[in-house]
């Protein structure tokens, strides 16, 4: 293991902080590092592999993809697998058509540039976005990142973007006027805090975009896909967005994005208005199928009842330390445990221990496991916090 991190160390960019740990394989929803030590997985990729690790319809659906000869071949062309997926993907979230790209970011450039456009023509520029959130690191995504510590050393950034409070609509209307084109949130902002959207927040923000003929623009890269309990966060709440972005799980673990156009900003783009090479390669679009089968199967449901003992269990352990946990949020399998402690001490010692978390903000505990995770594994998860929390 040494000798890759010395690799690593010696030649990438110093871009994260990454734990001296490295991952050999994976099976179910535990990885093994090439010293043979095994992790319960918390993370999953940061809430990418929602159908955990060595799953065989995705080891299969890999080798169908690889008999064509081809996972890539453009947008020049069609390959047989990205019709498929964009008709599913429409059908499970009432979109009306779709983009693709690679990565949240990327699906958020998207939705940037329809939103734009779409306001164009009646000089609309503003985008309003809100503090705390976060929508990508290139640097239309980061600027709509209302967070400062992401822009620091960037600037300028792009402009005509503003920051409203989360759950504040009052200070919404106060921002939103004549030259606005779209509002862009989290229905449950991630790394932010893990903090979901409340019910009247959200539908306010669904009566300002009508009043002001903007577009409402809901960021479900984190949140999407069954994470919440429902196969899109929005389900929770009854507020249709007018663009959706998706990307971690969609994917199955392959880079893949897809930004979703809902009837009123269907046909703003153009032949030659935005474009990604590998955008809706076969290989991408064939797994993602897999995904949207399990959801169709019931997955959401199940992550719900998942979600509601995890939040429970992780309650017993907020209360039992009263010194060091604030509170327990979250819906479905993306859960927070809000801490009085630095998230990094508690990490490192659930690593010790055999579990692997991440934060989200400043002071939360992060946990997006995969989502087939078993209650057994919900409890061994608790336990391992519980002494975390108790050796601190």
């Amino acid at each position: 293991m040494t000798d890759y991190i010395a690799l690593a160390k010696n030649n990438l960019m110093k871009t994260y902080s990454t734990a001296d740990i490295c991952i050999d394989h994976g099976e179910g929803v535990r990885l093994y590092d090439t010293e043979g030590k095994s992790y319960l997985d918390m993370v999953a990729g940061i809430a990418v592999n929602a159908l955990g690790y060595g799953n065989e319809k995705i080891k299969k659906r890999v080798e169908e993809v690889m008999s064509d000869g081809f996972f890539h071949v453009s947008n020049l062309y069609y390959n047989k697998w990205a019709p498929l997926a964009a008709e599913r993907l429409n059908r499970l979230s009432g979109g009306s058509e779709v983009f693709y790209a690679n990565s949240g970011a990327e699906a958020n450039e998207a939705a940037l540039k329809i939103a734009r456009k779409y306001g164009s023509a009646s000089g609309r520029t503003k985008v309003i976005s809100f503090s705390h959130s976060f929508h990508g690191r290139t640097y239309g995504a980061i600027t709509l990142t209302g967070q400062d510590k992401y822009h620091k050393g960037f600037a300028p950034m792009v402009p005509d973007i503003v920051y409203a409070e989360y759950n504040n609509l009052s200070s919404v209307s106060s921002l939103i006027d004549e030259k606005t084109c779209a509002i862009i949130m989290e229905p449950v902002q991630g790394e932010g805090g893990i903090i979901p959207a409340e019910e009247e927040f959200i539908k306010g923000l669904r009566r300002l975009a009508d009043e002001y003929d903007a577009l409402l623009i809901f960021d479900c890269v984190q949140c999407g896909l069954g994470r919440t309990g429902r196969n899109f966060a929005f389900k929770h709440y009854d507020v249709r967005p007018d663009i959706m972005t998706l990307a971690k799980a969609i994917g199955c673990g392959v880079p893949f994005s897809a930004t979703v156009a809902f009837s009123k900003a269907k046909g703003v783009l153009s032949p030659g208005d935005h474009a990604s090479t590998f955008g809706g390669n076969a290989l991408s679009a064939a797994l993602s199928l897999i995904l949207f089968d399990s959801l169709e199967d019931g997955l959401a449901s199940e992550v719900e009842k998942k979600g509601e003992y995890m939040k429970a269990r992780l309650k017993e352990i907020c209360d039992k330390h009263p010194d060091k946990c604030v509170e327990v949020r979250g819906l479905g399998l993306m859960l927070g445990l809000d801490l009085k402690i630095s998230p990094s001490a508690v990490i490192a010692e659930c690593r010790k221990r055999g579990l692997l978390v991440c934060s989200a903000g400043y002071t939360v505990l992060r946990f997006v496991p995969p989502l087939v995770i078993g209650y057994e594994d919900i409890d061994e998860a608790v336990r391992i916090v519980d002494e975390a929390l108790s050796a601190l």
